[in-house]
């Protein structure tokens, strides 16, 4: 089996990665971020706002379009639907993982050990987890990974690099029409700087018109959209960017170490991720120095360009995630080679310590699951005997091959522990979704059959505004004074209202509070619960 992996690393990258992802894309939640992208993928497809990008009928420019593109041109084969809305990041997640591989096999001409870096990147948590947290990132990234491969090439060989010229400057490109020069900044500058200290950009002089002929290319692909809407719309365009301008020095500030436990986020490589940077230890013991210092060197200096930053989430990690892969990649090719002579327990203990707490999870995962869901498995019996039978039995052969020091079947029934995670465990999660999840899915046609108009007031989610499943006009604050519609008789979706805006509605209408809308999995009673996520419909009538 582990033959017939190695003999096609590609085509097992992409049947993984669509077996993993595929089969439950439409399981979770909807994220803020999600909605908001998709929110203006459907305005694209209803009210044809295809370059003048809105969100709620209002212009929303903060982001490039080209991932909401992709999005909208999915649902407008698919349905409008989460599924269809998501299929084009699970196609990201594949380009990642082939690309890692490609990339790697560039750099040490080994298939081994270059799909144990795509196998690493393509299931790490955070790589997998953008995609349903902020859907923008993956595709820049993803563009700015094939440019990085063809930069890549361009730099190394002497002729026939004018295919790699026009790749790297497509590519450059949509990554710009993706989120702007963001992965400018943390993927490729950090790529540049790795390079030059361990390739010291020998084939680069003779090359000039291609580099041009590169930038020329991301300048005319990445930024014609900006263009465009600041020429026709400029007003707002610069309203927008100020304010978001702005926000990279107010706003979400954390301290410069905030980043320095990034090797957390590649989830179950945490530990092989972090031996992968003690540079001291694993410098005499890789097969090509030279190629692992050049991913040490672009995982570094990722790190640090993002730190310098002052704004700061973890979700900006996630390009750090690809060259780590990479550079954890060194270690975990190590111990395939060494692992079976290793005597010293201060070597052994890591990998025992890693491999050993993911085949416990996955023996224990039917207590687990049993404990942590209860009286919600009801109508879920046989998700959760098919995932319990599945992970269990992965785990115990995990532990098998473990005490056998058969680390390479290790690896790869880790890479299949965490696929089987999507594959049998995700749909479980439907289990913890409250029945009335989805009430508000049903509210536009209900308020159409009363001949109702629905109008929104504070804050109404982006996963509210994106279930609602239309536009809802909002009433606006102006200087102290509500603006209501001109309608005698019509619905309200709002925020709580304090005192002064119930006096303020009851002074002209009379109020009759229809229901409420709940988003939150977590009980009114918890932590977790979140008002943001509440939402509570009025029907107003005029006195």
């Amino acid at each position: 089996m582990i033959k017939i992996i190695e003999k096609y690393p590609v085509a097992f990258i992409c049947i993984t990665v669509a077996l993993m992802l595929l089969p439950n894309l439409h399981v979770m939640q909807i994220t803020i971020m999600e909605a908001r992208n998709f929110i203006t993928a459907r305005e694209m497809i209803t009210d044809n706002h295809w370059i003048l990008t809105t969100m709620n009928g209002e212009a929303r420019y903060e982001k490039p379009p080209l991932p909401t593109w992709l999005s909208a041109i999915s649902a407008s084969i698919f349905g409008l639907h989460v599924y269809a809305l998501r299929l084009p990041t699970v196609f990201l997640i594949m380009v990642i993982g082939v690309f890692v591989y490609r990339l790697s096999y560039s750099v040490l001409n080994n298939t081994l050990h270059s799909l144990i870096n795509a196998c690493i990147a393509f299931t790490s948590f955070y790589v997998v987890g953008i995609t349903v947290e902020a859907p923008w990132d993956i595709y820049a990234h993803g563009f700015m990974l094939i440019a990085i491969y063809h930069l890549f090439q361009l730099f190394q060989k002497e002729k026939n690099y004018w295919k790699h010229t026009i790749i790297a400057g497509i590519c450059l490109g949509l990554s710009f029409l993706s989120k702007g020069p963001v992965s400018l900044y943390v993927l490729f500058l950090p790529f540049l700087l790795a390079y030059s200290f361990t390739h010291k950009f020998k084939n680069f002089r003779p090359k000039p018109f291609s580099i041009f002929s590169v930038l020329l290319l991301m300048v005319a692909i990445g930024g014609w959209w900006f263009i465009y809407v600041r020429v026709i719309d400029p007003e707002t365009f610069s309203h927008i960017t100020s304010k978001e301008t702005s926000n990279w020095g107010s706003y979400n500030i954390r301290p410069f170490y905030y980043y320095w436990s990034f090797f957390i986020q590649s989830g179950i490589w945490t530990v092989p991720a972090f031996i992968g940077l003690l540079y001291p230890y694993l410098k005499s013991r890789v097969r090509n120095l030279k190629a692992y210092k050049f991913s040490f060197y672009w995982t570094i200096f990722a790190v640090i360009l993002l730190s310098i930053i002052p704004e700061k989430k973890s979700r900006y990690l996630m390009p750090v995630l690809i060259p780590l892969a990479i550079n954890t990649g060194f270690y975990i090719d190590y111990l395939f080679q060494r692992f079976k002579t290793l005597q010293d327990k201060r070597e052994t203990i890591p990998v025992y310590f890693n491999f050993g707490l993911i085949a416990c999870i996955g023996i224990a995962f039917p207590v687990i699951a049993y404990l942590g869901l209860k009286e919600q498995l009801s109508g879920f019996w046989v998700q959760y005997v098919i995932s319990s039978v599945v992970l269990f039995t992965i785990g115990l052969f995990i532990f098998i091959n473990l005490k056998k020091k058969a680390i390479r079947t290790v690896f790869f029934l880790t890479v299949f522990f965490f696929a089987s995670i999507f594959i049998v465990a995700l749909p479980l999660y439907k289990a913890t979704i409250p029945a009335q999840y989805n009430e508000i899915v049903t509210l536009e046609s209900e308020a159409k059959t009363q001949d109702l108009k629905v109008y929104g007031m504070n804050y109404v989610s982006p996963e509210m505004l994106f279930l609602y499943g239309d536009v809802l006009p909002i009433i606006k604050d102006d200087e102290h004074e509500l603006q209501f519609p001109n309608e005698t008789r019509f619905g309200l979706l709002a925020n709580e209202l304090n005192t002064s805006e119930k006096d303020m509605i009851e002074a002209l209408y009379t109020m009759q509070l229809v229901k409420t809308y709940d988003l939150n999995v977590a009980d009114p009673s918890s932590r977790k619960h979140n008002s943001r996520l509440v939402n509570y419909y009025y029907i107003l009538n005029k006195k």
